[in-house]
């Protein structure tokens, strides 16, 4: 299906049947990515008594049960909920279904932005200056969701244990640059906006949605962050259309598919 559509003063053809999907497929029982060690996301065929869910033992057909922790098993979509003692959902929060987004690539390196906690020796970070350089390259009608591609672009990314492998994180002066942009939606390749052990502070999380002492913010309410993609080297940076695709579960956080479309001007 294609379509024409205007975003600012341009008009753009979009083809949706040319979708590129940056999500992680969740790969149940197999290798997948993990956050904090947590057990990794499993199916089990359902059975009881009378009844078992896999065809392979005799069942009538395939019935499982899924167990998972969508902060750190993979793909994921949250909310401000994540943060708040009022408890939000991440299905009320994303309000958008069509969003125009801006894919930049990032080195992360040692910088001299700041973090609270303070910073350690081995930190390395995704820098106000590097998304400063990056994002004046496009057009910022297209600023409403960032999606950032981090060095190097490995593709055990999709499969990665962040226990063994530090990742980059943001400084408070890129979060806050962030902010000033109007962002709605951010997306990551990274476990977390924040450096995995940072004795709570989830600081860059709390200038994003400007959220202090786990109080509720209803003006930041529809602002979400998606974390763990995995963006192909084929996808060039630029220009996009982005459907953030999420079950309807009435949690903070959910398993997500950001699908991004290709824009030709008119």
């Amino acid at each position: 299906m294609k379509a024409e559509i205007e975003i600012g003063s341009k008009k753009f053809n979009v083809d949706f049947s040319k979708g590129k999907d940056i999500s992680i497929p969740l790969d149940f029982n197999n290798l997948q990515p993990n956050t904090y060690g947590v057990d990794i996301a499993t199916a089990k065929a359902y059975k009881d008594d009378q009844f078992i869910g896999d065809t392979r033992s005799g069942g009538p057909c395939n019935f499982e049960t899924l167990n998972f922790t969508p902060h750190c098993n993979g793909t994921h979509t949250e909310c401000i909920g994540h943060l708040t003692d009022k408890r939000v959902n991440i299905l009320s929060s994303l309000e958008e279904e069509m969003i125009p987004s801006t894919l930049i690539t990032i080195i992360p390196k040692k910088s001299i932005d700041s973090y609270v906690p303070d910073l350690e020796e081995s930190d390395l970070l995704i820098t106000k200056k590097d998304l400063v350089d990056k994002l004046l390259l496009f057009d910022n009608n297209f600023y409403k969701a960032i999606v950032i591609r981090t060095l190097p672009n490995k593709k055990d990314k999709i499969y990665r244990d962040y226990m063994q492998h530090k990742p980059p994180f943001f400084s408070i002066e890129a979060m806050q640059y962030i902010v000033s942009l109007g962002v709605t939606h951010l997306l990551v390749d990274i476990p977390s906006v924040d450096r995995l052990f940072d004795d709570g502070n989830l600081t860059a999380h709390n200038i994003f949605w400007d959220t202090k002492l786990k109080k509720y913010n209803q003006s930041t309410k529809s602002k979400t962050i998606t974390e763990m993609i995995y963006v192909p080297d084929c996808i060039s940076d630029g220009s996009y259309l982005l459907n953030l695709q999420i079950p309807a579960f009435l949690s903070d956080a959910a398993p997500s598919r950001p699908i991004l479309y290709a824009l030709n001007e008119i």
